[in-house]
């Protein structure tokens, strides 16, 4: 019971570390996201001024972003460390001319998708970490709330039986011995 609770202390205090990191990379990359969004939906109102909707309809990408995360663990913890996007190329000629806000507005979306995936990333990695976190303190308490005190009584209970069965075997061996010394069992 002890082992396992200061294994499990360990664990939250390992996990208390990561946390705090996982928190500062999500608080950066949140920050980094909102910022080119914000960029990138200024650029898209210029081109749409500029150029119409339908220059920005007709700029969207014809094939979808993929997402590559890397995962690692630590203490069985498993969590997103790296999300990686890999846009689609971006095709100038298939787009048309489109105006100098459309060119600026697609380059600020490429970019506010990346921060996007990176702030997806660690976002997940922070709810995973607070889960564990939340998950082996009530393990913990349940272990030394609930059953180290019941192993404890448990033991004391076998230890006072023991010494009650030892109490009782003595005084049958001096019994015995007794009555061996008086040449037969007592009545």
């Amino acid at each position: 019971g002890r082992l396992a609770a200061d294994l499990l202390d360990r664990k939250l205090r390992v996990l208390h570390l990561e946390q705090e990191r996982f928190r500062l990379i999500e608080e950066r990359t949140r920050a980094r996201w909102q910022t080119t969004w914000r960029e990138a939906d200024q650029w898209i109102l210029r081109a749409a001024v500029l150029g119409g909707q339908r220059d920005v309809r007709l700029s969207a990408p014809r094939e979808s972003a993929a997402v590559a995360v890397t995962w690692a663990s630590v203490m069985g913890v498993r969590y997103p460390v790296e999300a990686t996007c890999h846009l689609p190329a971006d095709d100038a000629a298939a787009r048309g001319p489109g105006s100098t806000a459309l060119v600026a507005a697609t380059t600020a979306y490429r970019t506010a998708i990346q921060a996007a995936v990176a702030y997806a990333a660690a976002d997940a990695a922070c709810r995973v970490v607070d889960a564990e976190i939340a998950a082996t303190r009530r393990r913990l308490h349940a272990i030394t709330d609930r059953h180290i005190p019941r192993l404890e009584t448990a033991l004391r209970d076998l230890t006072r039986e023991l010494d009650e069965s030892e109490r009782a075997e003595t005084f049958r061996m001096r019994w015995a011995l007794a009555a061996s010394d008086l040449g037969g069992a007592p009545r």
